[in-house]
């Protein structure tokens, strides 16, 4: 098993800065790659970002990308997300997820992730 942590997340005006962390515990081994997605009131969780657990590799969804940033920090084993230029869009529930296979083209597809934090809240006002 593979347990998720976030932290981070909070209340910021349009354009502002946060930044989420997510910490894996237990068998990290396991660990292929690692996710954020988010999901706002009323609407589907969606994907924003993943990054294999190497760092090696990175995807973005249209939305965040050039304003988001996936990162692996390699002394605090752990998966940060920056987010930078914050819309009220971004309002949303935002979870860490964990995958243990690999993905090609299937990267966005929530199903294919095995493990997930509990979500952590972030607010963008206008």
């Amino acid at each position: 098993q593979v347990q998720l942590v976030e932290s981070g997340g909070g209340l910021v005006q349009a354009g502002g800065s946060l930044s989420l962390s997510c910490a894996p515990s237990g068998r990290t081994a396991r660990i292929y790659a690692m996710g954020w997605f988010r999901q706002a009131p009323g609407k589907e969780r969606e994907f924003v970002a993943v990054i294999t657990w190497s760092g090696t590799s990175t995807v973005y969804a249209s939305s965040v990308k050039g304003r988001f940033t996936i990162a692996r920090d390699n002394i605090r084993n752990t998966v940060r997300l920056q987010m930078n230029s914050l819309k009220p869009e971004d309002t949303a529930v935002y979870y860490c997820a964990a995958r243990t296979t690999y993905y090609s083209d299937t990267y966005f597809r929530r199903e294919e992730y095995d493990y997930w934090g509990q979500g952590t809240q972030v607010t963008v006002s206008s």
